[in-house]
């Protein structure tokens, strides 16, 4: 079956799951919507030109998703401030150059930070391209290597993987290196950088009382207004101040950065990129409900299972899309399309309809129609390709074998989609 470039829904295809019995896994029952068209202006004028993108319309989108979605972040803070706690030129068996540097995210040495762990190949000719996500569970937990600072933030417990009391333990180290194919990549001639989402704002709803949040209320405010960001807006905020650093890195290529995150953190990844225009390729890994899938099928998570699980993630304005998916004047297409021209990247997995597969798909295929108006390829492909089998254009996608999870086969994708787009930086 054949999808046409058309902002109505006509799906057909992945069968019933029995898990979360009570949401819909029936492509019979996704109801019928029609897409807000990311060319066409609140005013109605349909938009025809770059210049009418950019000046206009772009600027309309993001206005939405910041009012409606994520909520306005703060500026950068003025006067970065950044310390270096670790160097190692002859780590992962001399192959790369380690680091770790912390960056004081309010610009003052008491205030809060981040850690961010790099890893730099040492075999190249100028510097690195880099790969950039936020991790679940610690720095320490990307790889065995025993010089990596273990996180004194909080953390959830899981004893099994060596976190108790909110606290993370020398057994915990290593425990998330499945996810992240740190040789492989340093191998290809890239950096990977990494920090642990939990050190910019837990993730737990606490009243938005820790984490970043309150260092930036105002007089008596003790909690974001309903326009203002959420937790996914304040992770992409330090994604953006991990850029600031990397511009003062030589040992880094910051024109050639590649934001990924998984999950929750591919829903970070996505809202980054659409905000900072710094990040050269975006790359969101199994992001689902508020990250690649379109909201408006309701297939899966919903807009009311994720602002009630989670009801610190997007901003306060989004719950009245709860049920309500199309009274928002978004959706996730033009999500995608606030990245463009740049290369953005969405994966899937195909036990992972929780996610929505299919509205992942249709997010890059409905988002390609302003890819095209600037001058790039688009998705290429008008219909959902099969298992393991990628389409890389300026829009890449996968659906891959398997359940929620980053795997090698993950990586490799991306790495072929670096190269392409960054033949130029990478060696």
């Amino acid at each position: 079956m054949t999808l046409r470039l058309t902002l109505t829904a006509a799906v057909v295809l992945l069968m019933a799951n029995p898990s979360h019995a009570q949401f819909n896994y029936d492509e019979a029952k996704v109801p019928k919507f029609t897409l807000p068209d990311p060319l066409v202006t609140s005013a109605g004028e349909k938009v025809i030109s770059a210049e009418q993108w950019a000046k206009q319309r772009r600027p309309e989108i993001l206005e939405l998703f910041e009012s409606q979605v994520y909520g306005r972040s703060p500026a950068a803070p003025k006067g970065l401030v950044v310390k270096q706690t670790d160097i190692d030129t002859k780590a992962l068996g001399g192959k790369a150059t380690r680091k770790q540097v912390t960056v004081y995210l309010t610009g003052e040495n008491d205030g809060p930070q981040m850690s961010i762990l790099i890893y730099i190949p040492n075999n190249r000719s100028g510097p690195a391209p880099v790969f950039l996500g936020l991790n679940f569970l610690g720095n320490h937990a990307v790889h065995a290597d025993p010089a990596i600072h273990i996180t004194k933030s909080w953390t959830r417990n899981d004893p099994k993987r060596g976190y108790v009391d909110n606290k993370a333990t020398e057994k915990s180290r290593g425990a998330a290196s499945s996810r992240w194919a740190v040789d492989m990549i340093v191998d290809r001639g890239y950096a990977i950088a990494t920090i642990y989402y939990g050190d910019i704002d837990p993730d737990f709803h606490d009243g938005f009382k820790n984490g970043i949040h309150p260092h930036f209320y105002v007089g008596k405010q003790t909690e974001p207004k309903a326009d203002e960001w959420g937790s996914i807006a304040a992770w992409s905020w330090g994604l953006s101040r991990a850029l600031d650093y990397f511009q003062q890195d030589d040992d880094i290529d910051h024109k050639h950065v590649a934001v990924i995150g998984h999950s929750r953190l591919g829903k970070t990844s996505l809202w980054a990129g659409a905000g900072d225009p710094r990040f050269a390729m975006v790359i969101s890994n199994n992001s689902g409900c508020g990250g690649a899938a379109l909201s408006r099928r309701a297939f899966g998570e919903t807009v009311k299972r994720i602002n009630t699980s989670f009801p610190h993630w997007f901003c306060g304005n989004y719950k009245k899309y709860n049920d309500k998916e199309d009274d928002c004047p978004v959706d996730q297409h033009m999500l995608i399309a606030l990245i463009a021209p740049r290369p953005v990247y969405i994966a899937s997995a195909h036990e992972d309809r929780w996610a929505d597969p299919r509205g992942e798909f249709l997010s890059g295929l409905y988002a390609d129609p302003v890819y095209r108006l600037l001058g790039t390829d688009g998705i290429g492909a008008d219909k959902m390709p099969e298992i393991d089998k990628p389409v890389q254009n300026t829009i890449g996608y996968h659906i891959r074998t398997g359940k929620h999870d980053v795997t090698d086969f993950d990586w490799t994708q991306y790495l072929k989609f670096a190269d392409k787009h960054f033949r130029k930086a990478s060696r």
